[in-house]
Formats: structure tokens, C-alpha cells, sequence
């Protein structure tokens, strides 16, 4: 009998810890996304100052041609860690320079919480917003 409440007791803390645990989780990735995309754009600016413009528009998940040495230790060809795929936009989507992430798996309120730390918390306006299949970190409009 003692270890059926045991059992019990432990089960309902747990259960009590979970959410707090999945949101903390959810709060780091959002920092680590924030901070990466933010490394990345800088990346592009160094890039374009060295060699007098950005590179070519590529394919998400695909490395942009020249940014093989700026990115060097980055994980561009892998998941973001918000899932989706890192995409970088030239001369699309109305802006001129753009880091993207495409197809992530989080939704929109996760994405404007991102939007609140990196820009103006508006998923339609300012330097971070969404764009088709994803969101944009505008660099240079």
C-alpha cells in the first residue's frame, strides 16, 4: 500500500514538473535560435563588405555559394533547432538580404515570442517576420 502512494505521489510531481520543464525547454531553443540567427547575419554583412555584395539567392538547406569560410563552423545544412531548414533570401520577397529559416515545426504564438526577442513581437512587420513556408531576419530591405 505505502508503494501504490508512493508511486502515486511521485507520478502526480511529475506530472506537476513536466510543463514547466517542456516550457524552459522551449525558452532555451528560442534563445539559441535567436542568438544563431543573429551570428549568421553578421556572417552575410562580413561577407558582403569584404567581397562588394551578398552572395546568390540558394536553396534552403543549401550552402550559399562564397559562405563556406563566414560559416564555417555553423550547421547551415542542418535542422534548425526549431526545426526546418536555414534558407538565405537575395533580392526575394520584396527585401534585399534576408536569413531565413524554412518549414520550421514551431507555430505561429512560438515564432512571435522569437519575434519579441529578435524585433517589435509583429510577425508582420519589422526585421523579423513570416514569409511563405517560413520567417525572415531582414538584414538589408
Amino acid at each position: 500500500m505505502e508503494i501504490m502512494i508512493s508511486t502515486s505521489i511521485i507520478g502526480l510531481l511529475a506530472s506537476l514538473a513536466l510543463p514547466s520543464l517542456n516550457e524552459a525547454g522551449k525558452r532555451a531553443r528560442s534563445k539559441r535560435f535567436s542568438h544563431e540567427i543573429r551570428t549568421v547575419a553578421h556572417a552575410f554583412m562580413n561577407y558582403s563588405i569584404e567581397e562588394g555584395g551578398y552572395p546568390p539567392d540558394s536553396t534552403p538547406g543549401i550552402m550559399p555559394k562564397g559562405m563556406s569560410s563566414y560559416l564555417e563552423s555553423f550547421g547551415w545544412n542542418e535542422k534548425t533547432v526549431i526545426g526546418g531548414q536555414w534558407d538565405w533570401d537575395h533580392r526575394v520577397f520584396g527585401i534585399r538580404a534576408a536569413i531565413s529559416v524554412y518549414g520550421p515545426d514551431w507555430n505561429e504564438d512560438l515564432m512571435e515570442k522569437i519575434d519579441k526577442t529578435l524585433d517589435d513581437g509583429n510577425l508582420a512587420s519589422g526585421d523579423f517576420r513570416k514569409r511563405s513556408g517560413g520567417y525572415m531576419y531582414i538584414i538589408e530591405h
